[in-house]
C-alpha cells in the first residue's frame, strides 16, 4: 500500500488553489486500494476525504484533520456500446476518446475538469446534456454496509445537479462508472440554444461529434471554464451556484418583483432561473472583486482566486456577499454547487 504523508497542503490539488494541510495524505492507484484505505480508516474512526480532481471542492484554510485519499485509479473497459471507466480517469480525456471513436452521448460535456468518479455524484451536465442520460451503472464502496456494490442508474437518484450520492454525502465512494454510448459519429440532438447558435443549427439538429466538441470547448474557453494555467479566470471551482429551481408559488412571487424574468420551464410547473442573471442584476458584474477574490471576468457564476493570493475565507466572504445580495434583491436563495470541506457558506 502507498505510504501516507503528513501535512500535505491541499491547495495544489484543487482548481481554486485553496486549502490547508491534510493530517495524512495518500494516493490510491486502484479500486481495491481505495476500498482498503477507506475501510481501515472507518474501522479506526479516522475522518476520510476522498479527493478526485479537486475541481468542485472548497477546502478550509485549516485543511482537513484526517486522511485524504486521492483517487488515482486507471483503466477503461469497452463492451459493445458500454464503456466502464475507473474513477481516477480524467473526464475530458474520456470525452475526447468517445468523440474520436464515434461514441455519441457525452460530446456536450467536453472541457469539464475533474475525474470520472465525480460525474455521477454531481450529475455533471452542460449544454443540454448530463451524465444521467448515459450512466447505466456505478460501482461503489458502501461505507454504511462495508460492501462493494453495483448500482443501476435507477438507484442513483439523478436530478438536476443532484444524485443519491449527494443525498447521503460520504456514504458512497465511487470506484467506477459505466456509460452506454451510441455508436454514432453524429452528436445527439442539440438541446441548448447557445450551442445551437454557435453551430448554426436549429434546436434538435445534429452535427459531427468533433464539431460539437470543439464548439463546446470554444464556448467554455470564452467563459474561463477550461483549465488554463495562463488564464486566471480558470482558478475557480466552475459554477459556484446552481440555477435556482422555483416552485410555481415562488415563481409567482418573483414575477411580482421582476415581470418577465428569464426562465426555463421544468416538470410539475416549476421554473429554473439563471443564477448568472440574478447575480448580475443584483449588482455583481463580471470582475466584481472583494479583496483578493473576485467574480470571473468572463462568467458571473465563477468565484475565482486569480492571483493565487486569496484564502478560502476571502472567497467565501465574496460568495456570501453575492448570495445575500441576490436574496435581498429577488428573494431567491442561491445554493452553492461545490462541496465544502471544513468550510461553510
Amino acid at each position: 500500500m502507498t505510504e501516507r504523508v503528513a501535512g500535505v497542503r491541499l491547495a495544489p490539488y484543487t482548481t481554486l488553489g485553496l486549502g490547508g494541510p491534510a493530517r495524512a495524505f495518500v494516493a490510491a492507484g486502484s479500486a481495491e486500494e481505495i476500498v482498503e484505505l477507506v475501510a481501515e480508516a472507518d474501522r479506526s474512526g479516522e475522518p476520510v476525504l476522498v479527493l478526485g480532481g479537486g475541481s468542485n471542492l472548497v477546502v478550509a484554510d485549516e485543511g482537513f484533520d484526517g486522511l485524504v485519499v486521492r483517487v488515482a485509479s486507471r483503466g477503461i473497459e469497452i463492451d459493445g456500446d458500454r464503456v466502464t471507466a475507473q474513477a481516477g480517469e480524467d473526464w475530458d480525456a474520456l470525452v475526447a476518446l468517445a468523440t474520436a471513436e464515434g461514441w455519441s452521448g457525452v460530446e456536450c460535456l467536453s472541457g469539464i475538469p475533474g475525474l470520472v468518479g465525480s460525474t455521477p455524484i454531481q450529475n455533471v451536465g452542460a449544454y443540454g446534456q448530463d451524465v444521467s442520460q448515459t450512466v447505466t451503472g456505478v460501482r461503489v464502496y458502501d461505507r454504511g454496509t462495508g460492501e462493494v456494490r453495483d448500482l443501476v442508474a435507477g438507484e442513483c437518484g439523478f436530478a438536476y445537479r443532484h444524485s443519491a450520492f449527494k443525498e447521503e454525502p460520504g456514504r458512497y465512494v465511487v470506484l467506477a462508472v459505466t456509460y452506454e454510448l451510441a455508436g454514432d459519429t453524429m452528436s445527439g440532438p442539440i438541446a441548448y440554444r447557445e450551442l445551437a447558435a454557435r453551430l448554426g443549427v436549429a434546436l434538435g439538429g445534429r452535427v459531427p461529434l468533433a464539431r460539437a466538441r470543439e464548439a463546446v470547448l470554444e464556448l467554455r474557453r470564452g467563459k474561463g471554464m477550461v483549465l488554463d494555467g495562463a488564464d486566471p479566470d480558470t482558478r475557480s471551482a466552475g459554477s459556484f451556484f446552481t440555477n435556482p429551481v422555483l416552485t410555481a408559488r415562488q415563481a409567482a412571487e418573483l414575477e411580482l418583483r421582476v415581470p418577465g424574468f428569464p426562465r426555463w420551464d421544468m416538470p410539475g410547473g416549476a421554473l429554473k432561473v439563471p443564477a448568472a442573471w440574478l447575480i448580475e442584476n443584483a449588482g455583481f458584474p463580471k470582475g466584481y472583486r472583494r479583496g483578493p477574490a473576485r467574480i470571473s471576468t468572463k462568467h458571473t457564476l465563477a468565484m475565482t482566486n486569480p492571483e493565487l493570493s486569496a484564502t478560502t475565507a476571502d472567497l467565501l466572504d465574496l460568495a456570501r456577499e453575492v448570495r445575500d445580495g441576490v436574496w435581498e434583491k429577488f428573494g431567491v436563495t442561491l445554493v452553492n454547487e461545490p462541496v465544502m470541506v471544513g468550510a461553510q457558506l
